[in-house]
């Protein structure tokens, strides 16, 4: 149909005044496991040792962003790998300026006799979202009443407890989380499962299912660490599939976070290939959950990255 001059002036006056359309928000995406520290402090690090080529050496948020930001990560939990009491406040302090830092996960030892003390003294700032133990630590927390009383504290102040450890820490993760249901549990590293390109072990399928209770989540990470292919890590899904496909059948989308392992990743693969390959799992379970969602709800998040 032809328009008049009049018709076709009034439309391009219509279309001339309409607000432009605003560019859809960017998605969240929150890296659940990364570690900054820095050697030259006065005091050092306990972690990494000097031996360590690739990780001794001041691994700052700047240096993480720059790698980040481009892949659209929009966030990250720091877990802390030292011991030392002080080394959460040195966290907290990091992030207090640094808004790409959504949560720290720190580091305290239930059966410290101090640890209530502690852990009010840095649960009193909302970016600490809770503490890593060990599976030894875990072990000692369902043999002792004591430290078990301490872990209730985390739950009583909404706190989350990361746990690391090998594939047996499944079996007593599902333990832990019977007897704390109110207690969020994420299990780091998939539980650290040897990943060659096979079929897991039958028992790995099954501890999985059973530590996968309502309060337990389950990082995705620690890919290419699991190759044990230093610098070597294949680029390929279909070589991690395997293990990925039995975590995701105990934890599913709702469950699942992400998480680079960052630095330590750098040791078998650049950080591209990390995302990379949770990218490409992500995006064929269509769980866009996992990348952020997840990580709000696992860690109570107040922090949101800005879209």
């Amino acid at each position: 149909m032809k328009l008049t001059r009049r018709e076709w002036l009034a439309t391009t006056a219509i279309a001339t005044t309409l607000p432009a359309q605003a560019d859809p928000p960017k998605p969240i995406v929150i890296d659940t496991h990364t570690h900054f520290y820095d050697p030259s402090r006065p005091e050092g690090v306990p972690w990494p040792n000097k031996d360590s080529k690739k990780l001794y050496r001041t691994v700052l948020p700047k240096e993480y962003r720059k790698l980040a930001e481009p892949l659209g990560i929009t966030g990250t939990v720091v877990v802390e790998a030292s011991s030392r009491v002080e080394d959460n406040q040195w966290l907290l302090d990091l992030a207090k300026d640094e808004p790409f830092i959504v949560g720290i996960v720190g580091r305290l030892d239930p059966a410290d006799a101090e640890f209530r003390k502690h852990l009010d003294r840095f649960a009193k700032n909302p970016l600490f979202r809770g503490i890593r133990i060990s599976h030894d630590q875990v072990k000692k927390a369902l043999a002792e009443a004591s430290i078990f009383r301490n872990l209730t504290a985390l739950s009583e102040r909404s706190l989350t407890l990361d746990v690391n450890g090998g594939q047996d820490l499944l079996v007593d993760v599902a333990k832990l989380a019977g007897k704390l249901p109110k207690l969020r549990i994420v299990v780091n590293h998939m539980a650290n499962p040897k990943i060659d390109g096979q079929a897991p072990d039958a028992s790995y399928r099954v501890n999985l299912k059973a530590a996968a209770q309502p309060n337990v989540w389950c990082k995705l990470s620690a890919l290419v660490e699991g190759t044990r292919k230093t610098d070597a890590a294949p680029k390929d899904l279909a070589f991690y599939r395997p293990v990925v496909e039995a975590v995701w059948t105990a934890f599913g989308a709702k469950r699942l976070v992400f998480g680079s392992n960052w630095p330590v990743s750098d040791q078998y693969a650049p950080l591209t290939t990390v995302h990379k390959l949770a990218s490409e799992f992500i995006k064929d379970k269509k769980a866009t959950a996992i990348w952020g969602t997840n990580a709000i709800e696992a860690y109570q998040i107040t922090r949101v990255p800005s879209q």
